[in-house]
């Protein structure tokens, strides 16, 4: 039977809108004390965050880096000390840098290599916890690293690269930032029209941010948490308040026009509300229906987002685990805050949320029907089947590409050609050769002499140093030099066919190893996040819908939106299709882009499908006519989802022109993604299959709809 009595959710945030709204002042003032006793921590979230996290418990390279301490004398180069200059001058140099470097116990100095023109090379290992090498890598650039006339120094490595990369990310973020924001506010200008009712949702993004800063600060003394976790939950944080903010502030704008603004098909307040609100002025009963309204789409969207997010913990790698922790923490404080801090503000401000109007020719908010819309919808359900053909063979032809995604982890491609630790790389690799700090580690129990004589007959194989064996005699390691760059396709050639004829008994480890150790991690656990995901994205739909049609089809709409995401990946940055216009693929995708575009994806998509859902499932309510109430819904809603997507997509546009090639791939990733979802899936291939399925979308078997929570009180 058809009823318009609220759920539980609703009812809840019902009753929270009515207290809001009593406690303003104290809400609000609350929300202050947080923000002023986070701030010295969100300052400081950096001080105890790790710049390492991407090493594979248990991975070769792991067990192999550990097995090299059997070895007496052995240096592997965790680091490359590059001096060059006059020869007098390095000598010099040399005679100053060591005891600084023996100082540390973490460190060892190797036999320095000395290099034509004035160069040398000197291995310094670490002994240190694998996590910390970065770390280590940037504590060494600031002690070491000099310039002067007659002599240069500079810290070379893997750790090395990744630290240089802290500082040129944060730049580029900054630089996303400052492009996203004025952005941000002219979409929303544009869609609210005023100038007060724009401003809301940025000051709540900025509230999510700066205390999910202060939040990580405090998980960071306990658990270890990697610096990217800050980009991670600003670019996300940014994203989700302004949304939620822009659901829930549409609706009470509209709602305070009240039943003369309101068109002919929507229905007057529901009992409930009368009842609560028999008293109550009309700016509280617009509060409380959006909160009832939106709100709840805001809640279950962030339960969505959230779990989506925490899918990344499926793949046992820290960083990406610290990067959903971060996400996590954001979206919670975005929905917390959408739902006590924005209704308070709305609450306080009452119709001076229309103040300083704009002068704008198009209607904005969710101010009824319109007339585009309305032609919209009456097209797509005229001709559901060719709406669906249409958009789902775009999606399909766009998603077609990925089938040849190939990914790689190349720390030294995220540098930009002026930086230090790129320049300094590019020279030591043009006097010694490509591999020159990057062996692969060949740990056997057989003859080493044999073995030694054919890898080093390999093709990509520069030489193979004399074998080393261990202090109980028991193994002997040999580090075979690759004459090929170490993070590339002919390196990991090379790495498998010595994990061929080194045997099965025997361990390979290094660079090269390390980089297939991540790359199988991340993208082999992907198919894990992807069950988490639809097994949780369906059951959150089920309990908000009452219906177990329509989450499955949700689920499909997402994995479309994904699945062109990863499409057009591959043909911008690995194809090279946007080369014309100046811009150089690399020609691959970074290895941790799909995992994010995944997770990133799933959740935020979740936002639009539960907003114009839950308006298509009140119009249901009402009246009971399935393709009468799809149409509605999708007017009702379509202005407001367009708005949404247009200030995600300038968030995501703004990282996808920031620089580093892993910032590039995720921002345009993402943009495609929520721009393909709010306009093709959610505009024309959701309703048009709505429509076709007819009542069979509201349909729950009985005895799964006993055991739910019930639907109304």
């Amino acid at each position: 039977m058809v009823t318009d009595n609220l759920t539980a959710v609703e009812s809840a945030l019902t009753r929270l809108a009515a207290t809001v709204s009593r406690h303003r002042r104290a809400v609000v003032a609350v929300w202050l004390v947080l923000l002023a006793a986070g701030g010295w921590f969100s300052i400081h979230q950096n001080e105890h965050l790790s710049g390492g996290g991407w090493e594979v418990p248990g991975s070769p390279s792991l067990r192999t880096a550990g097995a090299l301490d059997r070895f007496p004398g052995v240096t592997p180069p965790a680091f490359t000390l590059l001096v060059t200059g006059t020869p007098p001058a390095v000598r010099a140099r040399l005679a100053t840098v060591t005891p600084l470097v023996r100082r540390d116990p973490s460190l060892r100095l190797g036999r320095p290599r000395f290099l034509a023109a004035g160069a040398v090379l000197v291995p310094i290992a670490y002994d240190g916890v694998t996590s910390g090498s970065i770390d280590e890598a940037t504590r060494l650039r600031r002690a070491l690293v000099q310039t002067s006339p007659a002599v240069q120094t500079r810290v070379l490595g893997e750790p090395a690269i990744w630290s240089n990369f802290q500082t040129v990310s944060k730049q580029q973020l900054a630089r996303g930032e400052s492009l996203g924001f004025p952005l941000i506010l002219l979409f929303l200008l544009a869609g609210f029209g005023t100038v007060a009712a724009a401003l809301a949702p940025i000051a709540l993004g900025a509230v999510a941010v700066f205390l999910s800063g202060a939040v990580i600060y405090w998980l960071s003394r306990s658990f270890s948490i990697s610096v990217y976790v800050t980009n991670m939950a600003s670019m996300i944080g940014i994203g989700v308040a302004v949304d939620y903010s822009l659901f829930i502030v549409s609706r009470f704008r509209r709602e305070l026009r009240g039943a003369a603004a309101r068109p002919p098909a929507e229905p007057a307040p529901s009992p409930g509300l009368r009842q609560a609100y028999a008293r109550g002025a009309t700016q509280n009963e617009a509060l409380a229906r959006a909160l009832a309204s939106s709100g709840t789409a805001v809640v279950f969207s962030g339960a969505t987002v959230a779990v989506s997010l925490a899918a990344l913990f499926a793949i046992d790698v820290n960083a990406l685990r610290s990067m959903a922790v971060g996400a996590i923490v954001v979206v919670c404080i975005s929905v917390l805050a959408s739902v006590t801090l924005l209704p308070a503000l709305l609450a306080a401000a009452g119709t001076r949320v229309e103040r300083f109007r704009l002068p704008l020719p198009w209607r904005t908010g969710e101010e009824g029907s319109d007339a585009f819309w309305t032609r919209w919808a009456e097209r797509i359900m005229r001709s559901p089947v060719a709406a669906i053909a249409a958009g789902a063979g775009v999606m399909l032809v766009l998603a077609s590409p990925l089938l040849t995604m190939k990914t790689f982890n190349r720390g030294l491609d995220e540098l930009p050609a002026s930086a230090e630790v790129r320049i300094a790389t590019e020279r030591a690799q043009a006097l010694a050769g490509a591999g020159f700090a990057s062996p692969v580690h060949v740990v056997t129990a057989a003859q080493p002499a044999a073995l030694a004589r054919e890898i080093a007959a390999m093709p990509g194989v520069a030489g193979v140093s004399r074998p080393v064996r261990s202090a109980d005699g028991a193994s002997w390691l040999l580090d075979a030099r690759l004459a090929v760059q170490p993070e590339s396709q002919p390196a990991r050639d090379v790495v498998r066919r010595i994990v061929v004829v080194a045997g099965p008994g025997a361990l390979v480890g290094g660079s090269t190893v390390f980089d297939l150790d991540v790359q199988h991690a991340i993208i082999g656990g992907l198919w894990k996040m992807l069950l988490v995901i639809l097994a949780a994205c369906y059951v959150v739909l089920l309990l908000l819908l009452r219906s177990v049609v329509l989450p499955l089809k949700a689920v499909l709409m997402n994995l479309l939106s994904v699945g062109a995401a990863y499409g057009v990946l591959v043909a911008v940055f690995q194809w090279g299709w946007f080369d014309w216009t100046g811009y150089t693929a690399p020609g691959y995708v970074d290895t941790v882009v799909p995992a994010l575009v995944l997770a990133v994806t799933f959740g935020l998509s979740m936002d639009y499908e539960v907003f114009l859902l839950t308006r298509i499932r009140e119009r249901w309510l009402v009246h009971g006519d399935n393709e009468r109430a799809v149409a509605e819904g999708l007017v009702g809603s379509a202005r407001t989802i367009t708005s949404a997507a247009a200030v995600m997509v300038a968030v995501f546009a703004a990282f996808a022109v920031a620089g580093a090639p892993s910032l590039k791939e995720l921002g345009v990733g993402l943009a495609v993604a929520i721009f393909l979802d709010a306009t093709l899936i959610r505009l024309v291939i959701v309703p048009a299959a709505m429509r076709l399925l007819g009542n069979w979308n509201w349909w729950m078997p009985g005895t799964l709809a006993r055991l739910l929570p019930a639907a109304g009180h």
